[in-house]
């Protein structure tokens, strides 16, 4: 996370990740408007194969119905 501060009076407004913000500086009333430069990476996650069966249940064998009589 990245200090949020003011431009006018660089007082610390907040903490956090952002792609547009607007927040009013309570000390000195200055409306800051912020946009990020570019959008942050992606966080790194494990890859999605379209299959949405769990890996330990692709080894169990699937129980069958058997036909009612």
């Amino acid at each position: 996370m990245q200090d949020i501060r003011c431009g006018a009076c660089h007082r610390k407004l907040g903490a956090g990740e952002y792609l547009r913000l607007a927040i009013k500086c309570p000390r000195c009333g200055t409306m800051n408007i912020l946009r990020a430069e570019r959008p942050a990476p992606e966080s790194r996650r494990a890859s999605y194969s379209g299959d949405p069966t769990h890996e330990h249940e692709r080894s169990r064998p699937r129980a069958t119905q058997s036909p009612a009589p």
